[in-house]
C-alpha cells in the first residue's frame, strides 16, 4: 500500500518594514507575481480593535481582550482582493461581520496600539497567523507586518526588511494622505520612528534577514527585488535536494 501523499508546507516570505517603505503594496504585488497568498497581519489587529469596540471590551485590559479572542473568529482572504471577516456573539447567536472597510476607519486605527501592546494578545495572534499559513493550501504565503521576521516567522526561509529614507517615505505617504504637507508627514514619520526604535530596529536587519532599501527604487523595481530574492532561495532549495 502506497504511503499517503503529504502536501508540502507553504513557502513563507516574511516582510518587515516601517510605514512608507512600500511594504504593504510591494508585498501584495510580489505575492501575486509569485502565485503566493498574502497575509496582512496588521488587519488582524485592526479587526480585534474593531471587535473590542463593538463588544464594549476594555482595550487596555489584557484579560478582557484575551477573553474576546476566546470567543471571536477571524478570517482573511489570501488571494485576490482583501476581505476581512469577524465572527462575534451578539448575545443570542453568532454573527459574521464583513469589516474590510470598517477596520480602516480612523476611529479604529487610533485604537490598534491599545490591543497590540498586550504580550499575551500578540502571542495568540502570532499563533493564529502561523495556523492560517499552515492551513492555506497554497504553495507560498507572503506575510507582512510588524515583528514578522523576528517574532512571528523567525524560521521563514525568506525574511526581508524593507526600508527607505525618512524623506522618501514621507513623500510617498504625503501622496496618500490628503490635506497634509510633506513637512507634516515627515515630522509624523520621525516621531513614529523614534517610538518604534524603543522596541524594534527597522533600519538594521537581524541575522539572516535581507535588507531591501527602496529609497532609489520605483514600485516595479521594489517588487522585482522581492521576487528575485524569493526565486533565488527557491533555486537554492531545489539544488540542495
Amino acid at each position: 500500500m502506497d504511503a499517503p501523499t503529504v502536501a508540502a508546507a507553504p513557502i513563507l516570505v516574511a516582510i518587515d518594514g516601517p510605514a512608507g517603505s512600500g511594504k504593504s503594496s510591494v508585498s501584495r504585488a510580489s505575492a501575486a507575481r509569485l502565485g503566493f497568498g498574502i497575509l496582512d497581519t496588521g488587519a488582524a489587529y485592526r479587526a480585534l480593535a474593531w471587535a473590542a469596540r463593538e463588544t464594549g471590551s476594555d482595550l487596555d485590559d489584557e484579560a478582557a481582550v484575551l477573553a474576546l479572542l476566546d470567543s471571536w473568529r477571524y478570517s482573511s482572504t489570501l488571494i485576490g482582493d482583501q476581505r476581512i471577516g469577524v465572527l462575534l456573539h451578539d448575545g443570542q447567536s453568532y454573527r459574521t461581520y464583513d469589516v474590510t472597510a470598517a477596520i480602516r476607519d480612523h476611529a479604529v486605527s487610533g485604537q490598534v496600539s491599545r490591543v497590540s501592546k498586550h504580550p499575551g494578545v500578540r502571542e495568540r495572534l502570532n499563533r493564529m497567523f502561523r495556523e492560517i499559513v499552515a492551513d492555506s493550501g497554497l504553495p507560498g504565503v507572503v506575510i507582512e507586518g510588524r515583528d514578522i521576521t523576528t517574532v512571528v516567522a523567525p524560521d521563514a526561509p525568506v525574511r526581508i526588511l524593507m526600508t527607505a529614507s525618512p524623506e522618501v517615505r514621507a513623500q510617498r505617504r504625503a501622496g496618500e494622505l490628503e490635506g497634509l504637507s510633506h513637512e507634516q508627514v515627515l515630522a509624523d514619520i520621525a516621531a513614529r520612528d523614534a517610538k518604534d526604535a524603543l522596541v524594534v530596529d527597522f533600519m538594521t536587519p537581524a541575522p539572516g534577514v535581507t535588507l531591501v532599501d527602496t529609497s532609489e527604487l520605483d514600485f516595479e523595481q521594489s517588487v522585482q527585488a522581492v521576487v528575485d530574492i524569493v526565486r533565488a532561495v527557491q533555486g537554492a532549495a531545489e539544488e540542495g535536494k
